[in-house]
């Protein structure tokens, strides 16, 4: 399906435009770096080109323009954007990475974020500030040592809390039904979108913005109009990144103005089945697009309306009595001690401490942790969705 954005008069376009440039040129660089001059090198822009297309999927690789922008640079580094855009109306949606470049006597060395090799020139190259350097280098070390079974990602829903949109796409991948299926799509609102948590952000191209977070992860909002201008800008958790449009200047199709998100983690799109976003945990249906949203037992399949509850703390859960009404809580970790009231399906609780008692099944499977929480009672794991199976602040 093509989109175009036909409802957009043209005097709101020509503001857009003139808003656009007037946040480019004032947006700050790093010290010691300039803005890139139209006579970039061009052995440069060859070998992140040849890069790029060595990296990226065939399926885009085999009918692309390559987009790539210098955004700070010295006689011996360049940073930046590269962006294999694919046309518009096409079933594929761009591929967008950054890289770091040294030059030598050899000439270009281009790395790109992701890459051991990225990693170690970050730590030394003079275009990347401090917070860059820390987010940007600490590779395998530390942004890889969330993956696996740590869905934890302390995320809201891309629009502001207390808000329902409809999630118009269930789970589906970055381009269609490809895998990882990394993607939503939100609509409706306020128009608003928003940075699900703080982070440091980027332009990839119009209509895209790439938000770095901590922890290994990366968001993606895409088709936006009046989106933000930003070269490793600092933003907090629900910051304006732009409005829900019907962008496809580096291609890909919008049927109606939505945000197609997307989930990054370790520098390549993942799986969004099984993360929590705004307090709903994710998960796939028969089929791209499908798919559905649980808080607690209430369960809202594509098409439907998501309330943003906000992030989920890192020691936190949330009470999924299994289709029941609410989670009875113990005076200790089994359901030998006393009752201590109820709390209701869907509750959000605050976790001190975790130790195994009895065992019991839940939706998440069959466990025998049970978690104190901060008031002193007590529930049993298998019906508190934490985004961790076990202890998430540590033993009692």
């Amino acid at each position: 399906m093509s989109a175009r954005d036909t409802s957009l008069p043209g005097v709101r376009r020509l503001a857009v435009c003139a808003l656009a440039l007037l946040a480019s040129c004032l947006f700050t660089l790093p010290s010691r770096a300039t803005a890139a001059p139209a006579d970039t090198d061009a052995g440069l822009n060859a070998a992140v080109a040849a890069r790029l297309d060595s990296t990226a999927s065939r399926a885009v690789a085999a009918a692309t323009a390559t987009r790539i922008k210098v955004t700070r640079h010295t006689d011996a580094w360049a940073f930046g954007t590269a962006v294999l855009a694919t046309a518009p109306g096409s079933p594929r949606l761009p591929e967008g990475r950054l890289f770091l470049a040294q030059r030598g006597t050899s000439g270009w060395r281009v790395t790109f974020d992701g890459e051991p090799a990225f990693t170690r020139l970050a730590r030394s190259s003079p275009l990347m500030n401090t917070r860059e350097r820390s987010l940007l280098s600490t590779g395998e070390t530390g942004r890889r040592t969330m993956a696996g079974g740590d869905f934890r990602t302390g995320m809201a829903l891309p629009y502001a809390t207390g808000q329902s949109w409809t999630m118009a796409g269930g789970p589906h991948g970055w381009s269609g039904a490809a895998a990882p299926w990394s993607s939503l799509d939100f609509a409706g609102g306020d128009q608003i979108v928003r940075a699900v948590r703080s982070g440091t952000a980027y332009t990839m191209c119009t209509g895209w913005i790439r938000v770095l977070h901590d922890r290994g992860y990366a968001t993606d909002y895409y088709h936006l109009w009046d989106n933000i201008t930003a070269d490793g800008r600092p933003v907090s958790a629900g910051a304006f990144l732009g409005h829900t449009g019907t962008d496809v200047t580096c291609g890909g199709a919008a049927s109606g103005r939505h945000v197609h998100f997307g989930l990054r983690h370790n520098d390549a799109y993942t799986d969004i089945a099984g993360h929590n976003l705004g307090k709903w945990v994710l998960q796939n249906g028969g089929g791209a697009y499908q798919g559905s949203a649980l808080h607690g037992s209430r369960r809202v399949t594509a098409g439907g309306a998501l309330y943003n509850h906000g992030p989920l703390g890192f020691t936190q859960g949330v009470v999924d009595a299994n289709g029941g009404a609410a989670l009875t809580r113990r005076t200790g970790p089994g359901t030998g001690y006393a009752t201590a009231g109820s709390l209701a399906d869907g509750a959000t609780v605050t976790i001190s401490c975790s130790r195994t008692g009895t065992t019991h099944t839940g939706r998440w499977g069959t466990t025998a942790w049970w978690h104190r929480l901060d008031d002193g009672t007590w529930v049993s794991d298998a019906f508190v969705w934490t985004g961790v199976d076990g202890p998430v602040n540590g033993t009692c």
